[in-house]
């Protein structure tokens, strides 16, 4: 290269450099054949001096397949899926593959368009967390997983044939959580969920069955606070939850999130109550936040990271055509002290 020619250096300009073929230089860059460690040192000298970054499309046309993963998030908002994601990344990394993220905003046809997209990038395969696929016309999916492999991250819904799951057992962790605030002498036990995520739906559903098991169950104990994962949901829980708690008042607030979680527990604050010790709360993840906040959020561990191992474990195995496969994970109670013993007598 010329001084002052500001192109990006180019596989051509490598191999005049080291003084080999453009062939040798690619054999150096994807490692798949055995060169000599003198010309092996020279090309690589040769990249460093020039600063060559290696055309990942011209590569993959070479290898006659994708090493990129796309993946698919319904927020950036809630840890629990940055804490997803950082164990994809880990895994991923591992096995030289990279990623193309896209950002659905917890809206189902927005979804579509996303996974649209990484198809029509030729990407190796794709993973969505916590998809809505409730929400989504099933032929969708299937038309999808017939050319591209798919994995599904916390899906406790609709099971699409092909694509391959892992999930937490979140309709056993629901019912873990509540027990255990049941077993703490708890009654009147208000549940906070959004919308547009099965992930409510299955927890909802865990919720009613024991409530109705107990001959507890009362429909205005059920609140939807709307929008479950963008950066405004801790206020807007903490809005709507105020007057709710008010009126009904509950001795517990079981959340379907951590960022619900936390508002609920800023309602409380802002009511003069006292968490734990007038009111209990629990959220659901275990993300980061959980520990971030005064009392601390008691919560279920959803085991984000390995969430993120798996799932890219399945989906290089299906990339290689293995068949499907549905891994569970169980989700465990973590005590801290937003939850406390019932201290007022129940009806």
């Amino acid at each position: 290269m010329r001084r002052g020619d500001r192109r990006n250096a180019t596989v051509v300009d490598v191999a005049e450099r080291a003084q080999v073929s453009v062939a040798t230089v690619s054999r150096v860059v994807n490692g798949n054949y055995a060169v000599r460690p003198s010309t092996r040192d020279r090309v690589l000298e040769a990249i460093d001096a020039l600063h060559y970054v290696p055309n990942v499309q011209a590569r993959e046309l070479n290898l006659r397949h994708s090493t990129t993963i796309g993946v698919v998030v319904p927020s950036l908002y809630n840890m629990f899926f940055a804490e997803v994601i950082d164990g994809i990344e880990a895994t991923v990394r591992q096995y030289h593959y990279s990623l193309i993220f896209n950002c659905a905003k917890n809206d189902p046809q927005q979804e579509v368009e996303c996974v649209r997209a990484l198809v029509s990038r030729n990407v190796a395969g794709i993973i969505v967390i916590s998809p809505n696929t409730a929400h989504i016309e099933s032929d969708f999916y299937e038309s999808v997983v017939a050319r591209t492999p798919l994995v599904f991250i916390n899906n406790g819904w609709q099971q699409i044939h092909g694509a391959s799951y892992v999930d937490n057992d979140e309709r056993a962790g629901s019912r873990k959580a509540l027990e255990y605030l049941m077993g703490l002498g708890h009654q009147r036990i208000l549940f906070v969920r959004g919308v547009n995520s099965d992930s409510y739906t299955v927890k909802e559903e865990s919720y009613r069955q024991l409530m109705q098991e107990k001959g507890w169950l009362d429909e205005q104990f059920i609140v939807n606070i709307g929008e479950g994962n963008s950066i405004d949901t801790v206020e807007h829980t903490a809005d709507t939850l105020q007057p709710i708690i008010k009126r009904l008042q509950p001795t517990a607030v079981f959340c379907c999130n951590d960022l619900m979680g936390i508002g609920a527990q800023n309602a409380c604050q802002r009511l003069g109550l006292r968490v734990p010790e007038d009111i209990s709360v629990m959220g659901y993840d275990n993300s980061s936040l959980a520990r971030l906040v005064e009392p601390k959020l008691t919560t279920m561990d959803q085991n984000m990271h390995q969430l993120g191992q798996n799932a890219v474990s399945l989906l290089l195995d299906s990339i290689k055509g293995a068949r499907s496969r549905h891994i569970t994970l169980q989700n465990t109670l973590v005590e801290r002290r937003s939850v406390a013993s019932c201290r007022k007598s129940e009806d």
